[in-house]
């Protein structure tokens, strides 16, 4: 790969995703796999006046290793070393980017139950601190190219042939080539102007259909408002892009309106395990029934991972006819699956998509309908013949998609 490209995406991811502040502190989390491209965005971070930039190393074989041989006691466990690190995210203002390099099988023969248990037992010592980080820091989700990764996605390659091929993907997809920097500008304001025209119609709820079976409504928020591409942090105001790529408007809905059931479109990668060809029934805005041909046990523990999980926390819409999908390749990876078409995410909401949501405590936007959850899982449902109508509150019924592209 040209290293002026990936000098181009790091800067990218530095500038446009996290926007660093001078004197800010900063964490990069990332695999082993990219370490010279991991030095890249340290280098950047500092040029934008970074005061400090701490790389967190993970190893998938390892996290393996750890949740097969631990005990439930110590994978629970909340320790001092990572409540002083809260603690000082809380203190410093930190910014923290993904650099995502996953091996979507990376985790089989882990024992689910175990780690769900580990994860709601450690959850509630964690709880109070994301609540207190949320929307006042940047942050930002990328990726880049691990081995098994790149095998999964391009079977008919081996090795640095098919991480190179994935990184073509990626570059692409996050439109690095020509002026980065501009394009995202003129994406941004895309995004926009479909959040402004989708919330000038004030709709009621949502309702879905394609000839796979899915057949869904959902209500949505009087309070609601959607958003896209960049955000602004609460307080100081630094404006950042948390996912890149992103293609996606988006809002979360109101707890407990939702009916039907959506049929997913692309496999799951939840927790290191893929999830296939699975459906998903709601009744008063609960998930009452599950079916999945692959990994339907995990499928059934993640919606019952707390009470939040089973609710909606996301609606997303994404043209069919988007750069992702485009590119025909399945990622098996959420980032840009996610991004290829519309999606649905059970678990926590989002409460920066109310309306004056700066003016409201985190109990303020529960009690308005926003979902709380220890998870966020979102799950693909667009195809080529979605249909998606937007019904207001007098009745009135908008054609929002058809043949899975916007019409609005």
């Amino acid at each position: 790969m040209q290293q002026e490209r990936l000098e181009k995406y790091a800067r990218l991811l530095v500038d446009v995703g996290l926007n660093v502040q001078k004197g800010q502190e900063v964490i990069v989390r990332c695999g082993l796999d990219q370490p010279d491209f991991t030095a890249m965005v340290v280098e950047e971070c500092y040029k934008r006046g970074a005061s400090r930039v701490k790389v967190e190393w993970s190893y998938m074989p390892v996290s393996r290793l750890n949740a097969i041989y631990r005990s439930l006691e110590t994978l629970s466990e909340f320790s001092a070393i990572e409540e002083e690190e809260f603690k000082r995210r809380l203190k410093k203002d930190t910014a923290i980017i993904w650099l995502d390099s996953e091996d979507p099988d990376g985790m089989t023969g882990v024992d689910d139950e175990k780690m769900a248990a580990a994860n709601k037992a450690k959850f509630p010592f964690v709880k109070p601190y994301r609540d207190a980080l949320e929307n006042k820091y940047q942050w930002c989700i990328a990726a880049v190219p691990g081995r098994e990764w790149a095998e999964k996605v391009f079977p008919e390659l081996k090795g640095a042939d098919a991480i190179e091929k994935l990184w073509e993907a990626i570059l692409y997809t996050a439109r690095v080539d020509d002026d980065p920097i501009k394009a995202w500008d003129r994406h941004n304001a895309e995004l926009l102007k479909h959040c402004k025209l989708l919330n000038s119609y004030k709709f009621e709820s949502l309702e879905y259909k394609s000839k796979n079976g899915t057949d869904f409504k959902v209500g949505l928020n009087p309070k609601g408002l959607f958003l896209g591409g960049g955000e602004e942090t609460l307080g100081t105001k630094v404006y950042f892009n948390p996912n890149i790529p992103s293609e996606e408007v988006f809002t979360s809905p109101m707890r407990g309106k939702a009916e039907g059931v959506v049929v997913a479109t692309k496999p799951l990668s939840y927790q290191g395990k893929l999830i296939e060809n699975f459906s998903v029934k709601f009744k008063d805005g609960k998930v009452v029934e599950v079916h999945a041909e692959k990994n339907q046990e995990l499928l059934e523990k993640m919606v019952t991972m707390d009470e939040g999980a089973s609710y909606l926390g996301e609606v997303a819409l994404i043209g069919y006819d988007s750069p992702i999908n485009n590119t025909g390749i399945l990622f098996y990876n959420t980032l840009f699956d996610e991004n290829a078409s519309c999606h649905l995410a059970l678990g926590r909401g989002f409460n920066n998509c109310l309306e004056g949501f700066e003016n409201y405590s985190y109990e303020q936007c529960k009690e308005l309908g926003i979902n709380d959850s220890m998870i966020h899982v979102d799950f693909m449902i667009g195809s080529r013949d979605l249909e998606i109508t937007g019904v207001t509150k007098d009745g009135k019924r908008v054609p929002v998609f058809k043949n899975g592209d916007w019409v609005i």
